[in-house]
C-alpha cells in the first residue's frame, strides 16, 4: 500500500511526524490510502487508540483526509504542499496571465521614498526601544479607516496581510479549531489554516461576497473564526455589498464569539466602497496591505482591531521579529503623503480591461466574475482540460484548483496587464477551449 516508505513510531506524535514526513518528502503521494488503524497498529506493536490519535492530528492538521468505509488517505491538497506549486510551467512565447501580479506600470518608483527614508534613519536611528509604528504612517492610516467606517482601535503594522491574519488566527485559536474561509478564495489562506493546526469551513462566494447562509452554517458547526475579503477578492473579483454587510452583520450578530478577521485586499486598486464588518463582534481584526497598489516588495501591511487582539498581537510580535522595519513604514507613508499613487486611476485601468474581458467572454455565451480587483474568474466543466488547451494556444492561466476547496472547477486570469487588443483573443480562445457553452448555466458557488 505504501510502496517502500515506512512508517515509524510507538506514540501518537512520532507516527503522526512520520507520516507528515512522508508527505513532505514526497514518498506519500497525495491520495495514497493509509494502512487501517488496526493494521498499522499491529505492524508498530502500539494500541489502535495510539494510531488513532495520530491519524486525529494529521487530520486536523489538514495531511489526511478519513472517509468513511474507505479509510484515510493522503489529502490531495495537503498542507504541506502549497498551493503555489499548483500552476502551470509558462514556456517561452506564451503570455502569462497567471500570476495575480499587479501592473508594473501602475507602481509608483521606490528609489526616492526609500532613500529619503534612510536619510531620516541617518539622522534619527532606530533602536530597540523605539515605537513600532511610525507616527507618519499611523497618522494617515488611522484617518482612512475612519473615513471607511471602520472602528477606532489601535494599530499594528504587520509584514503583509497574510501575516497580519495569521497573528490573528494564533491569538485566540487552538490546534483543531475551524475557521470559516472563502471558497473560492485566497490560496494562501487556505494553505494557512491548516499550517497552523486549524480546519477549514468552506462558505460559497458570489459577485458581493461570502453567502449569508454559509456563513451561518459554518459558525453554527463550530466555526470559531471567519475570514473575509472586503474587496477585489481573490480569485473571483467579489467586493461586499452594502446589503450584504448588513445580512452578515445579523448572522455575526447571533454568533457573538466569532473572531472576525477582514482583509481590504482592494486598497487603492478598487473605487467601490467599503462596507466594513468590523466591530460586529467584540473580537475583530481589519487588515490593509500595501502590496497590490504600491508593490509586493512593500511587505508591510496596517492592522487594526479590538484591544485584546491587538495587545496578544503586538506582545507575540516583540518576541518574534520585533517590528516591521521602520525604514518601511517611512517610505509608505511618502507614498501616501505624496500621492504616489492615484487609487481612482488605477481602479479605472483595471476596471476597463476586466471590463473588456467579461464583455468579450459574454458574447460568447461564457460566464465570468470579475466586480473588482485585477481578476477574472471563469466557472469551467473541466479544469485541466482548459488550462492545457489554453496553453496550447498560447495563453496561461492559473488553474482554479489553486484557490478551492469544495467549489467547483473554475479557472483565474489576472488582467492586470490586459492590452485592449487582447480581450477577444484571450476570450475567442477560452470559448475554443471549453467547447460548445452548455445548456445551463455555470455558478461558482
Amino acid at each position: 500500500m505504501l510502496g517502500e516508505y515506512r512508517i515509524t513510531g510507538s506514540r501518537a506524535a512520532e507516527i503522526s511526524a512520520s507520516i507528515e514526513r512522508g508527505v513532505g518528502e514526497g514518498a506519500l503521494r497525495p491520495g495514497q490510502p493509509l494502512p487501517p488503524l488496526r493494521e498499522l497498529a499491529e505492524r508498530l506493536g502500539v494500541n489502535p487508540n495510539t494510531v488513532a490519535a495520530a491519524y486525529r492530528t494529521l487530520r486536523e492538521r489538514g495531511v489526511i483526509e478519513t472517509a468513511g468505509r474507505r479509510g484515510s488517505r493522503v489529502r490531495s491538497k495537503p498542507a504541506t504542499t502549497v498551493r503555489d506549486l499548483i500552476r502551470v510551467e509558462v514556456p517561452e512565447g506564451v503570455r502569462d496571465l497567471s500570476e495575480g501580479n499587479p501592473d508594473p506600470a501602475l507602481l509608483p518608483p521606490l528609489a526616492g521614498v526609500l532613500a529619503a527614508a534612510a536619510a531620516q534613519g541617518d539622522r534619527d536611528p532606530v533602536l530597540y526601544g523605539s515605537d513600532p509604528v511610525a507616527p507618519e504612517l499611523a497618522r494617515p492610516a488611522r484617518a482612512g479607516l475612519d473615513a471607511d467606517g471602520v472602528p477606532d482601535g489601535p494599530l499594528a503594522v504587520t509584514s503583509g496581510a497574510l501575516d497580519g491574519i495569521e497573528r490573528v488566527l494564533a491569538a485566540h485559536l487552538r490546534p483543531g479549531d475551524a475557521v470559516a474561509v472563502e471558497d473560492p478564495g485566497w490560496g494562501s489562506l487556505l494553505d494557512l489554516v491548516p499550517a497552523l493546526g486549524l480546519r477549514t469551513r468552506p462558505v460559497g462566494v458570489d459577485d458581493e461576497g461570502p453567502l449569508p447562509d454559509d456563513v451561518r452554517r459554518a459558525l453554527a458547526s463550530g466555526a470559531r473564526a471567519l475570514v473575509v475579503t472586503a474587496r477585489a477578492q481573490n480569485p473571483t473579483g467579489a467586493a461586499v455589498s452594502e446589503a450584504r454587510a448588513r445580512a452578515l452583520r445579523s448572522v455575526l450578530a447571533g454568533h457573538p464569539g466569532t473572531v472576525l478577521i477582514e482583509d481590504d485586499h482592494g486598497h487603492h486598486i478598487v473605487d467601490l466602497p467599503l462596507h466594513p464588518l468590523a466591530g460586529a463582534t467584540p473580537t475583530w481584526a481589519f487588515v490593509r496591505s500595501a502590496a497590490k497598489a504600491y508593490g509586493p516588495d512593500l511587505r508591510l501591511a496596517v492592522l487594526t482591531g479590538d484591544p485584546v487582539t491587538l495587545d496578544r498581537v503586538r506582545g507575540r510580535q516583540r518576541l518574534g521579529p520585533g517590528w516591521v522595519p521602520l525604514l518601511l513604514q517611512r517610505a509608505v507613508a511618502r507614498l501616501w503623503a505624496g500621492g504616489a499613487v492615484d487609487p481612482g486611476a488605477v481602479a479605472a485601468a483595471y476596471g476597463r480591461r476586466r471590463d473588456a474581458l467579461i464583455g468579450a467572454l459574454a458574447r460568447r455565451g461564457i460566464e465570468a466574475h470579475g466586480r473588482s480587483g485585477m481578476n477574472v474568474w471563469v466557472p469551467v466543466p473541466d479544469e485541466t482540460g482548459a488550462v492545457a488547451r489554453l496553453l496550447h494556444a498560447g495563453w496561461a492561466v492559473a488553474p482554479g484548483a489553486r484557490f478551492r476547496s469544495d467549489a467547483p472547477p473554475g479557472i483565474r486570469i489576472t488582467v492586470s496587464t490586459l492590452a485592449a487588443d487582447e480581450a477577444e483573443p484571450v476570450a475567442e480562445a477560452v470559448a475554443a477551449a471549453l467547447g460548445p457553452p452548455a445548456g445551463a448555466a455555470r455558478t461558482y458557488v
